[in-house]
């Protein structure tokens, strides 16, 4: 298994803070942003870590984090040049991937559970991780019947289909580069992490499990805050760097 941190993009919503630092630079309590996901990985026992930066904060990203070594695992690096939608981390992570499975975990998420079982323990497809949030409309959301099955997956729908949203952690098998690489760019110019999934959902090979503690995507300055208080209140005693 091999891992993805999703940290690019120019985070206009968070500016002026983000006019001259990435958004996963940013400090929440007392590490910067990306080292809740990195935590994520880590702690699964993933070795082999790709970071997907934009061209302008690259040097950032490698004085703060370096090559790994200080961590216990091997960093590589790759530019995203302009956000082209979060599949796209699967064709730019090509040749890191190879022939591995990978676990893709986006820069600005930051969670309380403990995913190790879910990656270690995963075999073949694609897994998605859910929780219930009031305010569906600004992410992928998911349906799923009463044994946890899912029905069906749609990308910020403007009318309701689920009160569920879709986490930016994400699991699939390695033929998930040939997917990405085979994607049509939607009406919003991007290649969309939900048609990878329905991909898999339409070969009967997507899984689903429910996020049961806090989740938080920091994209905005309210999320920001309540990341700053979560990870003060719930998350120090669990971070391993």
């Amino acid at each position: 298994m091999r891992g993805i941190i999703l940290s690019g993009g120019a985070a206009t919503r968070l500016r002026p803070c983000t006019k001259v630092t990435s958004k996963q630079l940013l400090p929440v309590y007392n590490r910067p942003m990306i080292y809740y996901p990195l935590n994520t990985l880590i702690k699964a026992g993933i070795k082999e870590i790709l970071i997907i930066v934009s061209p302008e904060r690259a040097g950032d990203y490698l004085n703060l984090l370096g090559s790994g070594k200080d961590f216990g695992v091997k960093f590589t690096y790759e530019i995203q040049d302009k956000p082209g939608g979060l599949a796209e981390a699967f064709i730019i992570g090509e040749n890191f991937i190879d022939e591995e499975d990978v676990t893709m975990i986006l820069g600005d998420n930051i969670f309380e559970d403990d995913f190790t079982d879910e990656i270690k323990n995963f075999k073949k497809g694609g897994k998605v991780f859910a929780k219930e949030v009031h305010d569906p409309e600004r992410f992928g959301v998911v349906k799923f019947d009463k044994n946890m099955k899912v029905i069906e997956i749609k990308e910020k729908p403007q009318e309701w289909v689920s009160s569920h949203a879709l986490t930016g952690l994400y699991i699939f098998d390695q033929r998930v580069v040939e997917i990405a690489k085979n994607l049509q760019p939607s009406p919003r110019g991007e290649l969309e992490i939900t048609d990878i999934q329905n991909w898999y959902l339409q070969k009967g090979e997507l899984d689903m499990a429910m996020v049961k503690g806090d989740w938080i995507d920091a994209g905005t300055f309210d999320s920001l805050l309540e990341a700053q208080n979560l990870a003060k209140n719930k998350l120090q005693d669990k971070l391993i760097i």
